[in-house]
This record gives C-alpha cells, structure tokens and sequence, in this order.
C-alpha cells in the first residue's frame, strides 16, 4: 500500500502541503483527513471528483475519510473561484441539495470496516452557533488585514463593479471553524483540497492553533484544467455530472472518450485508480499510434465503470459502437435518445411522415445537406444512410423507418450526423 502523499504524487495530484511533517504525520497511525462540498446542486460534477479522489486515495492509503457536506456554508457561498456574488439559495434547497448528493458519495468511498468513511453536515454545528459567540470566540482570531490579502477576497475588492458582500468575506472563518469543529469532534487532523482552497485551509490551520493549541495539516491538488486551460468537464451542452439523471452514462462515456491526445494520459493519472504499470502501457500505446485511442478508451472504460457500473459501461459500449458501424437498429428507445441527444435535429410531422417523404426532401435543411442540390449530390454519390443504411434517390421515408422513440438517425461520410425526431 503505497503513502498518500507518494501516490498523490506519481499521480500529478499533490500541488503543495502546508508542512513538511506531514508524511510523518501521517506514518504514525491512522488519522482522519476531511474535503468540503458545496451543495449547490443535487449532484456533483467531475471537476468534484478530485475531492472525492483525494478521499478515496486517502482511504485506500490506511486512514479515515471525512465528507463535510456544506449545508451551513452552503447558504452562504464560497467566494473562491468566483467572479461575483453568488445567488443563496434557500433551507429547503440545500437540504435536498445535501441528502441526493449523499448517494454519490457511497458509490466511491467505503463506509464500513476500520478505515470507514463518515458523512458530517456542517449546518449541524453552524446552525447552533450563536452570533455574538462566533465574534468573540472566534473571529477574534482573524485578522482583517490578512482576510483581505487571501487571493479569493483580492480579486473581487480589486473590482469596483462586483466587490463582495460580509456574508461572502465570513466564509473562510465558517470554513476555519469547520477544521476546528472536526478537530475536536472527531480528531480529524488534516484538510483535502484543490488549490484555490489553500488560504481557507490555513486559517482553519491556524485557528486550531490558537485556540487548541494543537497541529494539524493541509494538503491541495492542483486545479483540473485540460491541456488549452479550459476548466474540465465544462462543454457546449454543459457540466458533465455525475449521476445519470442529469449526464447519462452514454453521453459521460463519450466525454472521456473523446478526450484529445494531449490529456489522455495525463487525466488516466488524475481520474482512474490505474496503477502505474498499467498507465504506462498505455501512454506507450498512444506516443506509438495515438490513432488507436488505447488511453482514451481505457479512461472511458474506467470512469463510467466507477462511476455508473459495469451494467452502465456494457450499454454506453454498445451505443457508441452502434454508431461507429451503423447498426443502429438494435439498440432500445433510451440509448438511440442518449444517441440523438448529443446530434443536430429537426422534427417531421407525423402524417407528412405518414404520407411518405423523398429522402431528397427529407435532409434538405439539415446538417446532412444544405441545399436540394447537396442533398441530390450526397445521396447519389452512396454518402447518407438512414438508420444505418444506405439509401438512393428514388428512397421514400415512411413512419416504418422509425427507431425506437420515434426517431430517425441520418449519417453522411463517416463524421456527419443528425437526428429526426418525430413531432
């Protein structure tokens, strides 16, 4: 079993500690190590992961994971990271918000046995927290002058149109007195982060310093960014989640399947639990013929197994397989809406559909061709397939062409497709 921070490290994920003594800290036994959530939404998406994977690695190292849900500071907002002033959202929301990210959380941590994970709810002991209590026991312990300096509050006092409110400046002293809280409960002595969060994890450091007098630590991976410096999982048709409801296991597999060559290998290090022997098959395979997309597919494999299961990864396979050789017709009416989903579409009316439509007529307008005289062009030169296959100019589109769910799936060349939804 390899130490945390040596395997943080291997991995490209240990940006920086705030000791020295940290490994030994950590060699002298088992200790509780905790990484903050922010309920903003019901589910978490995979810039969030790196918080669970930080835990996750923690665990498997031989200590005790702590997930602190925010549904205290979650009513306030964490400025890090952000530009403006968060919109708050209400009790009821961010207890909903809470209790469904929960599952996401016992899907990659284990919550029994010795090492067994734990879930705390920081509104349990923020709610109980008097005003006048928290200036005087606690705030005492801040100073201003160094609040302000912290990169998160800078940025945003440097903008005369955005500034930040008291109630987004008080976040890094609710953070703080969460470290403290968890120092005392549950001996936690250590705190998981990205790098934005450093500042905060000082102050819950020092804080438990003057106020306990005891030691604790703090460790940060960097930022997920990929290889453009674009924030990762952020697309076109947004965040890419981490429960199915919002991104289907289909359209999660494809995000990681289409990962540039750049950040194959480097996001199998950061996001997989591959061990080094097997990463570096496949980052071989990739400098030796990265047209094979070896990384890419094992990343895919990898992430949608851990995250959705293996019954999840078989179907998401299938329907991207479906539609690299056309045979579409197999597949039920879930994975061909996963499919269109991610397409350009139009909709056709049902008695037109009914009645019959040329297949001239039928992709004049869409992606497949702009102009009758492309469309004409295309068809006659064996390039559109409907549904997987081909057709000519004298073809006809009847309601019998329909998938299931109603639609109908038009391919040009190898790269071009588009769906028709029936209205």
């Amino acid at each position: 079993m390899l130490a945390f921070l040596d395997e943080l490290q291997w991995r490209g994920l240990l940006h920086q500690s705030t000791s020295p003594q940290l490994a030994a800290h950590l060699a002298s036994g088992q200790r509780s190590g905790y990484a903050g959530f922010d309920p903003t939404a019901d589910s978490l998406t995979i810039g969030n992961f790196m918080g669970i994977k930080l835990l996750a690695h923690f665990q498997r190292s031989g200590h005790r994971p702590i997930v602190v849900s925010g549904g205290g500071t979650g009513l306030i907002g964490d400025p890090s990271g952000k530009s403006a002033e968060r919109q708050l959202l209400s009790r009821e929301l961010v207890e909903h918000n809470v209790s469904r990210q929960k599952a996401i959380f016992e899907r990659f941590l284990d919550f029994s046995g010795p090492r067994a994970a734990i879930m705390r709810n920081n509104v349990d002991w923020l709610g109980e927290m008097r005003f006048l209590d928290m200036l005087r026991d606690i705030g005492k312990h801040f100073s201003v002058n160094q609040m302000i300096a912290r990169d998160s509050v800078a940025s945003r006092l440097g903008g005369r149109e955005q500034g930040i409110s008291y109630t987004e400046f008080s976040y890094m002293i609710l953070q703080a007195y969460d470290f403290l809280h968890l120092y005392r409960a549950d001996a936690c002595s250590i705190q998981l982060g990205g790098s934005d969060q450093f500042g905060n994890i000082v102050s819950g450091i020092d804080l438990i310093r003057r106020v306990e007098q005891g030691e604790s630590f703090g460790a940060t991976c960097p930022l997920v960014t990929t290889s453009d410096g674009q924030k990762i999982g952020k697309t076109e048709k947004g965040a890419i989640w981490l429960t199915a409801d919002r991104t289907s296991p289909y359209r999660f597999y494809q995000y990681w399947l289409n990962t540039v060559d750049a950040d194959a290998v480097k996001f199998l290090h950061w996001f997989t639990f591959l061990d080094a022997d097997a990463i570096a098959v496949l980052a071989h395979a990739t400098a030796t013929d990265a047209s094979k997309r070896e990384a890419q597919r094992a990343l895919a494999a990898e992430m949608t197994r851990l995250t959705h299961g293996e019954t999840e990864l078989a179907r998401a396979r299938a329907t991207s397989e479906a539609i690299f050789s056309g045979d579409v017709k197999s597949l039920d009416a879930a994975q061909i809406a996963d499919i269109a989903s991610d397409l350009p579409s139009s909709n056709v009316c049902a008695d037109a559909l009914g009645a019959g439509i040329a297949i001239v007529d039928l992709i004049t307008g869409t992606s497949i061709a702009a102009s009758k005289r492309e469309a004409r062009e295309f068809v006659q030169n064996g390039a559109v397939s409907v549904n997987g296959e081909k057709v000519t100019l004298e073809t006809i589109i009847t309601s019998s062409h329909l998938l299931a769910g109603g639609v109908l799936l038009l391919r040009r060349g190898k790269k071009a497709y588009h769906a028709v939804r029936l209205a």
